[in-house]
């Protein structure tokens, strides 16, 4: 009469994926919530017209300056909007201490945006003694050679 209740002698050799799923769902949460945090500056409808296997390693880096200029008179370096008289000051304090070769500004220009505007600004960064401008666009894609 002296049987063993509720189990037997053997060992479950099933794996429980229950606390995996969990763990794997947490983190793919975390993910979709601090990755589009990590986009840095304003968003930029670029114009494609630019074929180039390479890009200016130094646009993705944080120390560059970026004027963004995503619709007629809006200007932002990072993510601050700038007016177009006061574009030119915060651009040679971002600039003071750096070297001569290292004196370069980047102008990300919408589809939309009127050229004058695109001049008006390269002739705020101009006046702040830097020569070294580049304008930036989204590659395009090299056509597929079969």
């Amino acid at each position: 009469m002296a049987g063993k209740v509720g189990g037997t002698d053997e060992f479950n050799s099933e794996i429980n994926v229950t606390p995996m799923v969990d763990v794997m769902l947490v983190l793919l949460i975390i993910f979709m919530i601090v990755t589009p945090l990590l986009q840095s500056g304003v968003s930029v409808n670029l114009p494609k017209n630019m074929i180039s296997s390479t890009l200016e390693p130094d646009i993705a880096k944080d120390t560059s300056v970026i004027v963004a200029i995503p619709d007629n008179n809006q200007f932002f370096i990072g993510k601050e909007p700038f007016p177009l008289d006061s574009l030119g000051t915060k651009i040679s304090a971002l600039m003071k201490g750096k070297p001569p070769n290292k004196r370069i500004v980047y102008i990300k220009s919408g589809i939309d945006v009127d050229y004058g505007t695109v001049v008006q600004a390269i002739d705020q960064i101009r006046k702040q003694d830097i020569d070294k401008i580049g304008l930036v666009a989204d590659k395009k894609k090299k056509p597929k050679t079969e």
